[in-house]
């Protein structure tokens, strides 16, 4: 499976919790495969949840966020195409994605990704070490799940 994300937004999104840590090519690579495998879990229990109302339109809410609560597509770090193509990459064909729900899935992968990234960085610090490095980012999920 290829990574769907560009790189510079999943960068942007580990630098801003690395504190005054570096980040090495490698981490934010494996936090983008990782938030690829997350993307593609939460897109496939939104269809079923669609598929046990009778739809073939994911929704806002079949991805656990309020549409109130949706923000606003500027504001999200996210490329909202990249995570089209990952809410697709597990469910049939026959699904739509709605635009809003495209929103809330960036929503929920930028939520997923600070908390890793967080994880991550305090590995690193633990570790002594000035770069967050990729080994930092497994170990988190590894700890995590």
């Amino acid at each position: 499976m290829s990574v769907e994300l560009p790189f510079a937004p999943v960068d942007t999104i580990i630098r801003e919790h690395a504190g005054d840590l570096r980040v090495s090519a490698d981490a934010a690579a494996e936090l983008a495969r990782r938030i690829q495998s997350r993307g593609a879990e939460l897109a496939s229990a939104a269809a079923e949840r669609a598929t046990e109302d009778g739809r073939k339109t994911l929704r806002v809410e079949d991805f656990g966020v309020d549409p109130a609560d949706l923000p606003e597509r500027a504001e999200l770090a996210l490329p909202i195409a990249p995570v089209d193509r990952i809410a697709r990459l597990d469910i049939p064909d026959e699904y739509r994605v709605s635009e809003d729900a495209r929103v809330a899935l960036a929503d929920r992968l930028e939520d997923f990704a600070a908390d890793a990234a967080e994880g991550a960085r305090v590995l690193a610090e633990h570790a002594g070490r000035r770069t967050v490095q990729a080994e930092d980012v497994d170990t988190y999920f590894r700890v995590c799940e």
